[in-house]
């Protein structure tokens, strides 16, 4: 007989938390604004250096490192966008969408919703949750094929903005297909956008019109020979390596332990998410923008993250009986890869047994 796990968590000290971080709220826009123009201007100018440099030359090898650290630091800041309030850094948003999102094929829109349902205590982790897979309960197979989609991503998103959008504007019934199955950026193939989640219309419809404007420029401009094809190919690489990093960052942010339909608790959630506190130098390159203290952001979504660290720091020292908090923390992001990874082989064979 297999031994019964014990549930989750008892007695989480919310209350106690939440008053430790209290003053920890408030997003400051000077750090949103310098961070981010700082490294999508240093990952375009590393771009078009590995364009213009020698093939496999130092100089292009550098510049490719640098162009995806730095877009990948950037993109990411669209995980921030879906958590600001409605109604607030506008001209932030709109600039993000219009020197990365866009460029890159994934403008805001593809999140918002999306996320926001990710933290909702009734969707977070059943199969509602289109960022969440039971990975834990299943065969580690599936991570690998879950990370190797990410040579397939940029193609599907240039396919979307570039084909679907025009096509879904002549044949309304492909709008609603394209609207509910190729407008998310998840990682659960089979998710649909629920139909009465439709929000913010015009704004969506401008970004997605933008893309795809930019998609056949682009194209054209490559195809008139103004552009070398060398920058589709450069592009398509940047992107595969930035979705290949992100895939291996979201398998170490959560535990992916519940099998589907059981609903969980703010705790609970907290508890199957993943701190990855790491060092300074090292951890932001692959989790950046708050993101190794993924499950402190469990807690408080609205925390900006500039302020995560410090949360972080002040709870583990500060709460009375720190030993749920710190559960969540793994040492290294291979600690938590191996850990997602050893967890399915050791379920099955105890279910074998």
């Amino acid at each position: 007989m297999t031994e019964q796990k014990t549930p989750y968590v008892k007695e989480f000290p919310l209350r106690e938390a939440h008053h430790l971080v209290r003053d920890l709220m408030t997003p400051n826009p000077w750090i949103y604004w310098t961070d981010f123009m700082f490294h999508i201007t240093l990952g375009w100018i590393a771009f078009f250096t590995t364009l213009l440099s020698p093939l496999f030359s130092l100089w292009q090898l550098a510049g490719y490192v640098l162009a995806v650290v730095s877009l990948y630091r950037s993109a990411i800041f669209v995980h921030e966008l879906a958590h600001l309030k409605k109604g607030t850094f506008i001209n932030f948003r709109r600039v993000w969408n219009i020197i990365c999102g866009i460029p890159l094929m994934i403008p805001s829109f593809t999140y918002d919703g999306v996320h926001n349902d990710h933290h909702k205590p009734d969707v977070y982790g059943t199969s509602k949750d289109g960022e969440y897979l039971p990975f834990a309960t299943r065969r580690p197979a599936e991570m690998v094929v879950y990370v190797l989609l990410s040579f397939l991503i940029p193609v599907l998103l240039v396919a979307r903005f570039l084909l679907l959008t025009p096509l879904s504007y002549l044949i309304p019934p492909l709008r609603k297909i394209v609207w509910e199955r190729a407008s998310s950026l998840t990682i659960d193939p089979t998710y649909r956008r629920a139909e009465n989640a439709i929000r913010n219309d015009l704004n969506w419809r401008q970004q997605e019109i933008a893309a795809s404007l930019f998609a056949a420029s682009v194209i054209a401009l490559v195809v008139l020979e103004v552009f070398p094809y060398a920058l589709l190919v450069l592009w398509y690489l940047i992107a595969v390596t930035i979705f290949i990093l992100n895939s291996l960052r979201t398998l170490a942010a959560h535990a992916y332990r519940n099998p589907g339909e059981q609903k969980m608790t703010l705790a609970e959630q907290y508890l199957d998410s993943i701190n990855i506190p790491g060092n300074f130098l090292i951890t932001p390159l692959w989790a950046p923008v708050g993101l190794r203290y993924h499950a402190t952001h469990h807690l408080f979504m609205s925390m900006p993250y500039h302020n995560l660290g410090k949360a972080q720091r002040r709870l583990v020292s500060g709460l009375a009986d720190n030993t749920q908090y710190i559960k969540t923390i793994r040492g290294g992001l291979w600690d938590a890869l191996k850990q997602i990874w050893r967890e399915p082989s050791t379920s099955a064979s105890s279910h074998h047994s």
